[in-house]
């Protein structure tokens, strides 16, 4: 009953979508995924999947991913990616699986870990943050508050967060996420949608007492993260 993770899967069934402008990695990269995932996950373990499932538009085309998806061994439990644009009924998502499950302004338990979550955006103070984002950027931080909120005010204490963006600027700044994530006490955070030469600026490590992970798929070579073992 382990805990894994891993993001931005990129998945398209439909189209060829060109992830390989980020490198030679994301050649057949869906492959590597099934392969490691068939190799690692059991049925009985649990997969935090960060954002940028599928390339689809809608839900109903998306569901030739998620469906597959679904079929792989173990839970999954899955935030929103800037490119899922085909994310908008998390009720109609979280009643069509009874493996997979959507975290928007809630939150899904591990055990006793309380699972949180948001898209995340651009953060303040970053070269690529605009007028524009701040409305986008302060909607995301109540999200992750919501997310948070139910999840204390549930009773859960032991807390294991998802966002999709990194949660600083390219300077490692403080932001609303960073704020959040400190202020409930959150144990853990896993994030992703780094590609490229873009994964120079990857943070991984303790800061402030939070640990955050990178799991981007060409980061991890599509190969799930082991988050932490079950202690049941």
């Amino acid at each position: 009953m382990a805990l894994y993770a891993l993001s931005d899967l990129h998945l398209s069934f439909t189209d060829d979508k060109p992830m390989g402008i980020f490198g030679p990695i994301w050649e057949n990269h869906d492959q590597k995924i099934h392969e490691h995932w068939m190799a690692k996950i059991k049925d009985t373990d649990t997969v935090l999947l960060g954002g940028d499932l599928s390339w689809s538009m809608t839900q109903e085309e998306a569901y030739r991913e998620l469906d597959y998806i679904a079929s792989l061994p173990g839970r999954k439990i899955a935030i929103k990616g800037n490119h899922d644009y085909w994310w908008t009924s998390i009720t109609t998502l979280n009643r069509r699986y009874d493996n997979f499950d959507f975290i928007q302004n809630n939150f899904f338990l591990w055990e006793r870990t309380a699972i949180c979550g948001t898209r995340g955006w651009v953060s303040e103070g970053s070269d690529k943050f605009t007028k524009e984002d701040e409305k986008i950027y302060r909607r995301e931080g109540l999200r992750l508050e919501n997310s948070l909120k139910a999840a204390r005010g549930a009773g859960y204490q032991d807390i294991i967060a998802m966002i999709h963006y990194p949660p600083t600027n390219e300077r490692g700044e403080d932001s609303v996420f960073t704020t959040l994530l400190e202020a409930y006490g959150v144990r853990k955070v896993i994030y992703g949608h780094l590609h490229g030469n873009a994964l120079k600026n990857v943070f991984q490590g303790m800061r402030n007492g939070v640990e955050y992970l990178m799991t981007s798929g060409d980061f991890l070579h599509f190969d799930p993260l082991l988050i932490e073992e079950s202690s049941l």
